[in-house]
């Protein structure tokens, strides 16, 4: 690297990193980012776009880990659990199944709950910085039912979100019409969530990133973290791909890679990579103007702005596969029927891109903020599962503040690294 000391070094370039970077560098201090790949090249990239403040309810809920047996071999489920000897994954699905109880699940409702408000007012912030290029739109969300039992499940969230005070609206087929047309007529109903919003995951972590450094960041990409050097409580190198760089403070928000670099502090994070797919197509003209969440299927549906012009994105599945890239087009080819089932006579056209991506997924569904104790000058920003999007602002502003030695905005107990 050019430069080998900085104030603050951050290791990973997706919105959780870019995030923190721009806070650091709007508050005036100096910041490096490192990223082994391109910035927004892991799941920043091919995500759903969708950025959910009613999304309160965390993974790790009554109900899924039965679900996540029942479909264990399934190649097509929604939540699939490959079977292997891994004591890292055993570990992880012990502390899963004992989140996945009331308690655990009530207290971690109102987390989510203010993490997500407070982010969504963080991106209506942040996207006039952006621009247009990331087509950011607080349009709401529409989620669908094909079936009366999983409509009935909609309305039982429906009644938790609005016990813990997020506005949500139950409809009948027709209801949905209404707003949006392109749904099949036959559904059994669904929810609509107003405050929610929708964009190109990419181009608007590519454009903060480009704002933190007219703010003075720095960014390297292609830069591999390969170890660290210590002295008693504080990390004094790290080393990377493109050389040593010292730092006063280094924060780790690696995603799915966490773990693995956090071993080299004989740091254990119980992360597990979750492997998802999307197909991004060129948006034909009776696309849905509004994203939508697919209810039984668990697949996403959004309408995107890119480079190439208009896009409809699906995304869907989460596969506890391990660091596994390959593609199985068995569950690429059910997220493509599953668009069928729900929109009434979808216009075929060109496939742009099928992509997957691995997000990184605590066993209580939380995200990982806050300091450790055996690294004093080491702050954790990781673990955001599939809400990395939603909670990039929130999370780099919680960075910045912890950085800065300040109260962060919202308590970060039951968000530490060592409640495991």
């Amino acid at each position: 690297m050019d430069n080998r000391d900085t104030e603050i070094l951050i290791i990973g370039g997706g919105v959780i990193g870019v995030c923190a970077a721009y806070y650091l560098a709007e508050a005036g201090r100096q910041v490096t980012v490192v990223e082994q790949g391109e910035i927004a090249a892991g799941s920043s990239y091919g995500n759903a776009g969708l950025i959910v403040p009613s999304h309160i309810v965390p993974i790790a809920a009554p109900g899924a880990l039965s679900s996540g047996l029942r479909w264990m071999l399934d190649p097509e489920s929604p939540f699939y659990i490959k079977p292997r000897l891994d004591l890292d994954l055993i570990g992880w699905l012990w502390r899963f199944a004992w989140a996945c109880r009331p308690g655990p699940l009530q207290r971690a409702i109102p987390v989510m709950r203010d993490l997500g408000r407070t982010s969504l007012n963080l991106y209506n912030e942040l996207a006039p910085l952006v621009g247009q290029e990331s087509g950011y739109k607080q349009g709401g969300l529409l989620m669908v039912f094909k079936t009366s039992r999983g409509m009935a499940g909609g309305a039982e969230e429906a009644h938790l979100l609005q016990k813990h005070g997020y506005p949500v609206e139950v409809l009948d087929a027709d209801g949905l019409q209404r707003i949006e047309p392109s749904i099949r007529p036959d559904v059994a109903g669904g929810l609509c969530y107003r405050d929610d919003g929708h964009f190109s995951p990419a181009e608007f972590v590519r454009g903060l990133a480009r704002v933190a450094q007219q703010r003075g960041a720095c960014i390297h990409t292609h830069t591999e973290v390969l170890g660290f050097e210590t002295d008693k409580r504080r990390i004094t190198v790290v080393k990377t791909t493109h050389g040593d760089c010292r730092a006063k403070q280094v924060v780790l928000a690696a995603g799915s890679w966490s773990s693995k670099v956090g071993q080299a502090l004989r740091l254990r994070l119980p992360i597990q990579a979750a492997k998802g797919y999307s197909v991004t197509i060129r948006r034909p003209s009776n696309a849905p103007i509004m994203p939508l969440l697919l209810g039984e299927s668990r697949v996403a549906v959004t309408p995107m702005v890119s480079p190439a012009g208009p896009t409809l994105r699906f995304a869907g599945t989460l596969e506890l596969v391990g660091m596994d890239f390959s593609i199985n087009q068995r569950r690429v080819n059910a997220i493509r029927r599953a668009a069928r089932d729900y929109l009434a006579d979808l216009e075929e056209t060109e496939t742009l891109e099928i992509w997957r991506g691995l997000r990184p997924c605590t066993p209580d569904g939380l995200p990982i903020i806050g300091r450790t104790r055996a690294f004093e000058n080491l702050i954790v920003a990781s673990g955001h599962a599939m809400l990395g999007m939603s909670l990039g602002p929130v999370t780099g502003k919680l960075v910045e503040q912890l950085v800065r030695g300040e109260k962060p905005l919202m308590d970060l107990t039951p968000l530490r690294v060592e409640r495991f």
